[in-house]
C-alpha cells in the first residue's frame, strides 16, 4: 500500500508512535524514526519497525531528507490545577505539544508542496476536542495543535499534501503510566483506583491500544485517505461522540 513511501515517525521510539513506525513499515514505507534517545530508536530498528533512526529535538533538527509522509507523534503530558499552572509549566506544554509540531512541519512542507504530495498526521488527543481538568496547559496546547492541523489542511488543499489528526482517548502507554502514578500519590488510591478513574472517561471501560492508534493514522497515510482533510478522528471508545 505504501511502498517506496518514505515515512518520518517522531516520538517513534515508544508508545503510538513506535506503533505508527510498525503498522507504516508493515505496509511497505521506508520508515525513519526520530526522537529524543538513542535507546529506544535503536531498539525500534533492531525490532524491525524502522529502518532509520535520528537522534534529535524536534524543536532543534538537523537537516532532513525528502518524505512523504509525517506522522508526528511526540508529546507530552503535565498535570496541575489551572492555578498551579506556572509559567513554566505552560512553556513546556507548549513546547512539547505545539512548537515542535510547527518546527517539523516547516521542515518537511516544502517539499512535499514541490512534489504535489504528502501526508502529515498529527497525534493530537481528546484533549484537543474537549475540556479535562488539571491539565489546562496540556488541554490548550493540543487545541492549538488541532488548529494548526486545520490551518494548514486548508493551506495545501489542492496542492497534493493532506493534513490530517488523529485524537485518542486515554491510550495504554508510558504517559498514561506516568498519569496513574501521579493520581496514586496524591491521592492515594490504589493502582486500580487510578487506572479507574481513566478508563471511566472511555464508554468502553477500558484504554485504547497504540495499535488502534496507529489503525486509524495508517488509513490518513493510505491513498484511501486522498479526500480526507482538515479532520480530527477520535479513537476514544466514544467519548466524544
Amino acid at each position: 500500500m505504501l511502498s517506496a513511501k518514505r515515512a518520518l515517525v517522531t516520538g517513534g521510539g515508544t508508545g503510538i508512535g513506535l506503533a505508527c513506525a510498525e503498522a507504516l513499515t508493515g505496509a511497505g514505507a521506508h520508515v525513519t524514526v526520530l526522537g529524543r534517545r538513542a535507546a529506544p530508536l535503536q531498539a525500534a530498528i533492531a525490532a524491525g519497525a524502522a529502518a532509520e533512526a535520528i537522534v534529535a529535538d524536534v524543536r532543534a533538527l538537523p537537516l532532513l531528507a525528502e518524505f512523504d509522509i509525517l506522522v508526528h507523534a511526540a508529546g507530552a503530558a503535565e498535570s496541575a490545577s489551572f492555578l498551579n499552572s506556572d509559567d513554566a509549566l505552560w512553556e513546556r506544554m507548549l513546547d512539547a505539544n505545539l512548537r515542535g509540531a510547527i518546527s517539523i512541519i516547516r521542515a518537511v512542507l516544502p517539499p512535499m508542496l514541490a512534489a504535489k504530495s504528502g501526508r502529515i498526521v498529527t497525534v493530537a488527543s481528546t484533549a484537543a476536542l474537549k475540556g479535562y481538568a488539571y491539565v489546562s496547559a496540556y488541554t490548550a496546547a493540543k487545541h492549538a495543535l488541532l488548529g494548526l492541523t486545520r490551518a494548514l489542511a486548508l493551506e495545501c488543499a489542492g496542492r497534493g499534501v493532506t493534513a490530517n489528526a488523529v485524537c485518542p482517548g486515554f491510550t495504554d502507554t508510558a504517559i498514561v503510566a506516568n498519569s496513574i502514578a501521579t493520581i496514586m500519590a496524591r491521592t492515594g488510591r490504589s493502582e486500580a483506583g487510578a487506572r479507574d478513574s481513566l478508563t471511566r472517561h472511555n464508554p468502553q471501560a477500558r484504554l485504547v491500544t497504540p495499535a488502534e492508534v496507529a489503525a486509524a493514522v495508517l488509513f490518513l497515510c493510505s491513498p484511501a485517505a486522498g479526500a480526507v482533510n482538515g479532520q480530527a478522528i477520535a479513537v476514544d471508545g466514544g467519548e466524544t461522540a
